[in-house]
């Protein structure tokens, strides 16, 4: 299967600490891909180190065959890699058809039209987000503004999407909508990588799998193995 990601030997970090050491994983078009592993385990740096927010000290970082490690973050996401951060980090103080809008600014192709069918999508997606359109963001309960943060990152028409810690914060009905309107994205044909704490959500809606740990990847596979497999669950990502 065609790799759209490939991460080989990556380093990075905060100034002199270093997280992350020799990270090594593909990502397969038109699959979902987990990252998972506790609190800790590097999962967000790895995003930020991706999507450029943080440079990677040593390895290379491949975007459909083009290395982006030196890429800026406004860069990566023109290319096609749009990112639906952990804590959803809506604007607040916008409206929400405002902070959609915000996510269309470094797309490929910016006609009005174009725009405008993007948004049309996304409220398909997210009919809850049509009814608040003209709403503050930030007044909104924590599952609608995870919907207007994946809403956002779709309006940059991405070939890679990545959700941060989807689950964060909320009751697991929301989480299920949530999930089922990402498999909606996904039909659609976008790739899809999904980083999560909760294993069980991560694993069950996956195809494959990275287990992260102290900074490294410690384990890859199916994502129905490693989640029936008690030895993996007991020793890498905390289960009972």
């Amino acid at each position: 299967m065609k790799e759209i990601l490939s991460v080989r030997d990556m380093h990075s970090g905060y100034g002199s600490i270093e997280v992350l050491r020799g990270i090594n994983f593909s990502v397969h078009e038109g699959e979902i891909l987990a990252v998972v592993g506790s609190n800790g385990a590097g999962k967000t740096t790895l995003l930020r180190t991706i999507s450029g927010l943080i440079p990677a000290s040593q390895g290379s970082i491949a975007f459909r065959g083009e290395d982006i490690s030196r890429c800026s973050p406004a860069q990566i996401v023109a290319r096609g890699v749009s990112q639906a951060p952990e804590g959803r980090r809506v604007f607040s103080g916008m409206s929400v058809e405002e902070n959609l809008r915000l996510g269309a600014y470094r797309r490929p192709d910016k006609h009005p039209d174009v725009v405008d069918r993007a948004l049309e999508q996304v409220y398909t997606y997210f009919p809850r987000l049509r009814e608040r359109r003209r709403q503050l963001a930030g007044t909104m309960s924590g599952g609608e503004q995870q919907m207007c943060a994946i809403g956002r990152a779709l309006m940059a028409d991405p070939h890679l999407l990545i959700v941060d810690e989807l689950s964060l914060g909320l009751a697991p009905l929301v989480v299920q909508e949530l999930l089922d309107i990402l498999a909606a994205v996904h039909e659609r044909g976008c790739t899809i990588v999904l980083v999560e704490q909760d294993v069980s959500v991560a694993l069950n809606f996956s195809d494959r799998a990275v287990v992260m740990k102290s900074g490294s990847v410690v384990l890859t596979g199916d994502a129905s193995s490693l989640m029936g497999d008690d030895e993996v669950v007991r020793s890498y990502l905390g289960g009972e």
